[in-house]
């Protein structure tokens, strides 16, 4: 089993340098420097607290259904950092291009992914016409993760996944 183990972080790794490394040019550094932010805690509380608070029904309850599953979803994510301490790539991999003031907690998994997977998941389950737009840029925001020398690919793919998740299940159990 560990060779496969070592096969596959070896295959992260070159994916990792590759979209960090081969893709870098100046149109993404620009964009992909401030959609990453969706994803932040700012952005992502604040858009969903302006939902609540300005958007007529049914709009109010989904913003709040985000904030929820917003909140809750740090809970798996906190506790994963603890339990699988990764350094981010940018400290363990040379020549790693990254930004003004990288994170320097762990890296796994990527909270700005579940973030903005927990916040825009329950527009898409409400909306489906909105999947279109909500999803790319979603994707767009773990992309970014990467591309800025933050976050492996796995990183990204787990907090799609427990934002996703925490988001349908939020969904489920609400009253």
């Amino acid at each position: 089993m560990r060779p496969l183990f070592k096969k596959l972080h070896l295959l992260e790794q070159r994916v990792f340098q590759w979209i960090n490394g081969r893709m870098h040019n100046p149109f993404l550094n620009f964009w992909l420097f401030y959609l990453t932010h969706l994803g932040g805690a700012t952005s992502a509380i604040g858009i969903n607290l302006l939902v609540w608070a300005v958007c007529p029904q049914p709009w109010r309850t989904t913003g709040l259904q985000a904030l929820a599953a917003l909140a809750i979803s740090h809970v798996p994510v906190a506790i994963a950092k603890k339990l699988y301490p990764r350094l981010r790539p940018y400290l363990a991999l040379p020549d790693t291009n990254t930004f003004r003031n990288p994170l320097k907690d762990h890296s796994f998994p990527s909270g700005h992914t579940t973030a903005i997977f927990a916040s825009t998941v329950p527009y898409m389950i409400a909306y489906p016409v909105l999947t279109a737009a909500l999803l790319p840029l979603a994707c767009t925001v773990g992309f970014s993760r990467i591309y800025l020398g933050l976050h492996y690919p796995s990183d990204v793919l787990a907090g799609a996944v427990i934002g996703s998740g925490v988001a349908a299940g939020t969904l489920a159990l609400w009253i």
